[in-house]
């Protein structure tokens, strides 16, 4: 293969890789707008839950204990910093584990972990943030929903945490945790372009019977439909 071909080989495979960013990112506008719409149902919604955004990620975002679950006992309070037995919400966001660990600011981001994780190479986990309350306002959005939703719900987080050969969630144990009150779990599944932190939170809210982007790869894909 001479100069020649090599140049123009280097050129149209620089194209063909322009050209998928174009169109992702022109689908990652546009189809977040078709909404799948909440399900209709005659049964009381009695849960509270909420969708959270850091302006970048989306979780989510429900109560410690009900009748459905007790989340404390799912995840020992003992394996947050702060080791407090008192919270009353607790969030949930599955991600790319190098992301979380490796990644504490945007301003560390390090080329070789955005490509691990934007093409699918790497591991994931499931960051878990205990809170007392929650306030409303653009980063966070209240969400009704049926004692049936939530036990579905429940059933989607619960699927997406790593395992055991004893069944226990495993304890990811750092010093990259955001904050006294939050945690790090093994996770399945892997992160990428397709399937990332917010594909994931949107897919919940489908399972939940809740109003969902079409597809978004973005937390405004998911917040354009509550406000």
């Amino acid at each position: 293969m001479n100069l020649k071909k090599i140049f123009f080989f280097l050129l149209k495979s620089i194209g063909v890789m322009l050209g998928v960013v174009v169109v992702y990112l022109i689908c990652g506008y546009l189809i977040p707008f078709i909404e799948v719409p909440a399900e209709k149902t005659n049964e009381p919604k009695v849960i509270e839950t909420y969708i959270l955004t850091n302006g970048v990620h989306t979780d989510l975002v429900v109560p410690i204990k009900n009748e459905v679950m007790d989340w404390g006992k799912e995840l020992p309070f003992d394996n947050t910093i702060s080791k407090r037995y008192d919270f009353i919400y607790v969030s949930f966001g599955w991600g790319d584990k190098g992301f979380y660990l490796d990644t504490p600011s945007w301003a560390e981001l390090q080329p070789s972990t955005a490509f691990v994780a934007a093409f699918g190479l790497g591991e994931s986990a499931m960051h878990c943030t205990y809170y007392f309350e929650m306030e409303e306002g653009e980063d966070c959005k209240k969400i009704m929903l049926t004692k049936k939703q939530y036990e579905d719900l429940v059933n989607y987080i619960k699927d997406k945490f790593d395992r055991d050969k004893n069944g226990k969630v495993i304890f990811i144990e750092t010093d990259s945790v955001y904050g006294i009150n939050d945690a790090f779990y093994e996770a399945k599944g892997r992160y990428s372009f397709l399937e990332t932190c917010n594909t994931w939170a949107n897919n919940g809210l489908k399972v939940a019977g809740q109003k969902a982007a079409y597809w978004t790869p973005t937390d405004v894909g998911i917040f354009q439909h509550y406000r």
